[in-house]
């Protein structure tokens, strides 16, 4: 399984930007499937996740602020980030849990004025 990411960029703070994790199989019956950041220095986190019956989780420091939803029939799934901040700024990696993990390259989000 391919995960292909894209859609990071520069922002500035209180912008949006939305990511896309587009898989090469399809995602109806996945598990789960979700975005995680590194930032420089920091240990990786978990943003967001959704599971195959549309459940989502979100990390404390993105509620109210991103959204993860997901279109079965493009196979893909989005991080619509808003009112980005500065600490947001990372590497996001969209992963795909069909029992086996799959991992997409990451892409550099950077918030800054």
């Amino acid at each position: 399984v391919q995960l292909q990411a894209s859609g990071g960029g520069l922002v500035q703070p209180g912008g949006s930007l939305r990511l896309d994790c587009v898989a090469s199989r399809s995602i109806f019956s996945i598990n789960n499937m979700g975005w995680y950041r590194q930032a420089p220095g920091k240990q990786r986190e978990l943003v967001a996740a959704i599971t195959s019956g549309g459940n989502t989780d979100y990390a404390d420091s993105v509620k109210g602020r991103f959204t993860i939803s997901r279109d079965n029939a493009k196979n893909t799934v989005y991080l619509q980030m808003n009112s980005l901040k500065p600490e947001d700024t990372a590497v996001y990696s969209c992963y795909a849990n069909y029992g086996l993990l799959y991992w997409g390259q990451g892409t550099q989000v950077t918030v800054s004025s």
